[in-house]
Order: C-alpha cells, then sequence, then structure tokens
C-alpha cells in the first residue's frame, strides 16, 4: 500500500473584506495610551504587524498543496476583529470564505478543528470581547465544523477535539456569566464523545491527534479513556502558538504561577502555563501559523507522509511560506 500524503495547516486567520476594513482592530480595543503604544510595538515587532492583511498566503498554500490525500487545518480561520467570534458577522463572513475555499479544493478530504478564535477570545489588551455561546451555534451551524471527529488511515488513527471545551476551566474569566452553565455543559458533553472516540481506537493503531491550544492537554490526560491511549500517540498537533519560538518559550515557563493582576488574557496564558509540564506525554508538535511571528517570519504548513501499515514513523516536512 503506498505512503498516505496529509497537509496539516492552522492559524490562517483569513480576513474577508468587512475584517479587512477593520485594520487595527486590536490597537482601538486598548483605552489606556501606554498599553495601546507597548500593543503596537509588541505587533509590529513580535507577534503580526497586521493580521488582516495576510489572506494572499492561503491562496499561496492552495496553490502549492497539489493532490494530497487528506488536509487538516487546525483551527482560528478569521480574525476575530471583534473578539466575540463568528457570532460577528464580519468574522464569520471571514471564516466562510476561508472554509469555503478549502472545502472547494480538497472535498472530503478535508477536515478541520475548532479553535479559539471561532468561538471568542478576550483582546490582549483592554479586555474587550469573550467567548460567545452565540459563536458555538455558528460554528456548529454556519461553519459546519465538527466538535470531535476522527479518520482512519490504515493503521492510523487521526482524532480531533476541540481544546476550548477540553480545557473550559482555563477559559473561565472569558465567559459571561449567564452562559457559564450552557458552556459547561457543552463541555459534559463533548468529554463524552472524547471517550468514546478514544475508546474505539484499537490497541495495534497509531494515534495522530489535533487540538488546537495545547492548554488542553493537562485536561485530557485526566480522562481515563485518554490516559489509557497515550502510549499509541505518536503526535499531537497543536497550534494557537504561532511559532515554534513560543512554544519553547512556554515549555521553559512551565510551571509558572498564576498571575492575574494584568486582566483576563494575560491570566488565561499563566493559568495554561501553569499546567504546561502536562503537555509532554502527549509529544506535542507545534504546526505554525500560516503567516507565523512577525519577529522570524516563520510560517508555512507541513507536509506528512504516513504509512498506513504503520511499519515506521511519519515524517514531518515543513514548508515555509515568507511573508
Amino acid at each position: 500500500m503506498r505512503p498516505a500524503r496529509l497537509l496539516i495547516l492552522s492559524d490562517i486567520h483569513y480576513a474577508g473584506a468587512a475584517e479587512r476594513a477593520r485594520a487595527g482592530f486590536e490597537h482601538r480595543a486598548v483605552d489606556d495610551r501606554l498599553a495601546r503604544l507597548l500593543l503596537r510595538c509588541y505587533r509590529r515587532f513580535i507577534w503580526l504587524a497586521e493580521p488582516t492583511e495576510q489572506g494572499g498566503l492561503l491562496d499561496r498554500f492552495l496553490a502549492n498543496a497539489g493532490s494530497p490525500d487528506l488536509v487538516v487545518a487546525n483551527g482560528d480561520y478569521s480574525c476575530d476583529s471583534a473578539f466575540i467570534g463568528v457570532s460577528d458577522e464580519a468574522a464569520c463572513a471571514s471564516a466562510t470564505e476561508c472554509l469555503t475555499k478549502l472545502r472547494a479544493a480538497f472535498g472530503p478530504g478535508f477536515h478541520a478543528t475548532i479553535g479559539d478564535h471561532e468561538l471568542g477570545k478576550t483582546s490582549l489588551a483592554g479586555n474587550k470581547g469573550g467567548m460567545r455561546v452565540a459563536s458555538w451555534d455558528q460554528t456548529i451551524g454556519t461553519l459546519r465544523l465538527e466538535p470531535a471527529w476522527r479518520t482512519d488511515i490504515g493503521r492510523y488513527s487521526l482524532l480531533a477535539v476541540t481544546s476550548t471545551l477540553v480545557g473550559l476551566p482555563v477559559y473561565h474569566r472569558d465567559m459571561l456569566p449567564t452562559e457559564m452553565e450552557t458552556w459547561e455543559q457543552l463541555r459534559a458533553d463533548h468529554l463524552a464523545a472524547v471517550r468514546r472516540l478514544f475508546a474505539e481506537v484499537a490497541a495495534d493503531q497509531r494515534i495522530l491527534l489535533f487540538c488546537h491550544d495545547p492548554s488542553a492537554l493537562p485536561f485530557l490526560a485526566s480522562e481515563e479513556a485518554v490516559r489509557a491511549k497515550l502510549p499509541q500517540i505518536e503526535h499531537t498537533v497543536v497550534g494557537h502558538l504561532h511559532s515554534k519560538l513560543f512554544l519553547n518559550v512556554a515549555r521553559t515557563l512551565a510551571g509558572m504561577p498564576r498571575v492575574s493582576m494584568f486582566g483576563k488574557s494575560i491570566e488565561r496564558y499563566t493559568v495554561a502555563l501553569n499546567r504546561a509540564r502536562g503537555w509532554k506525554p502527549f509529544n506535542v508538535r507545534l504546526c505554525p501559523a500560516l503567516p507565523g511571528i512577525q519577529l522570524l517570519n516563520d510560517g508555512g504548513y507541513y507536509e506528512v507522509e504516513l504509512d498506513p501499515a504503520a511499519r515506521r514513523p511519519a515524517t514531518f516536512r515543513f514548508h515555509p511560506l515568507p511573508r
């Protein structure tokens, strides 16, 4: 049986026309002048100067992709420029356009996970926005994304989970008080589905796990059905961190105490770092954001060769897409 060719991309942050018209949205969300200046410097020199201008990278990926057997996109399809996920009309239009292009190119061979920006995420500075149940409804309905899924290639089983639901305690302060009970029920339902997925994997199969935000991994490890299959997880592909630089920083700061004095976003990150030691059993491999980060211009995607008989491990080849 011939090897299977798999492509993986993550954190596309595509901007349709309505979101492109919101260029500079992060700076405008910050009221404090000093904080706004610091954010501009961070964006310009470290993270990404203008996220709404990166849409052409998706077209370049599509032009280079060829005819893979499978394509997995690992979350975050819009810029989430209103910070409330795809319940915002502009963000939903961006994500719809992004996913439509991918589905048109790859048909039933395309699979996608749900990222935190689909559901809403408090702005890095300014504490604007947050998670919205209406964004969950749009993600499942309009975007037609599955919260948990499995597809097999021979003895390889590809599994996907929704990291925000699995790691919901990390996002506690991003939720509206009136929606917390709904989110908790969604999490309970999702964890039940995740247990079933892992329980159904045969003992002789290898697992490639897709989980957008690695913050969820320690919570996954608390599930008996997942722990039983940890030795079979060859790789866990995560996104969210955008660059291997930030993955290395997260590993270095693992165990960092919780910090709540600088707002919801910083608290969320420190809570995640406090638990980052729990990532190790999952054999984490970061798929960088398609545009990478400003500092390193290190965006791109992975091409993976899978032996359906699992006689040898999967081989990963990174394809850079410099801006």
